[in-house]
């Protein structure tokens, strides 16, 4: 299984529903929590290629976007190749 990282922010409705959904798959992943971070926000905003909402989600080095674009991949059936690698 491909390593995850998901920054999240404090209170956040999406970043709830992105860990609730990855927690679901159990899928192990590490969450930073950027909120509060303008260093972490900013190595977010970078590692996303400009993504400044939260949450921001990586699979191993590739960028799959906020909480809906991870719920649109998992609804096409795509989301479980690219957590497994296959």
């Amino acid at each position: 299984m491909a390593k995850v990282t998901i920054y999240t922010r404090q209170f956040c409705p999406y970043c709830s529903r992105a860990l609730a959904l990855l927690k679901d798959k159990k899928v192990d992943f590490t969450e930073i929590d950027a909120g509060m971070s303008a260093a972490l926000k900013d190595e977010m905003i970078r590692r996303s290629g400009g993504g400044r909402t939260f949450p921001q989600i990586f699979v191993g080095d590739r960028h799959i976007g906020g909480c809906d674009d991870m719920v649109a991949l998992d609804h096409a059936g795509k989301l479980d190749p690219i957590l497994t690698g296959t």
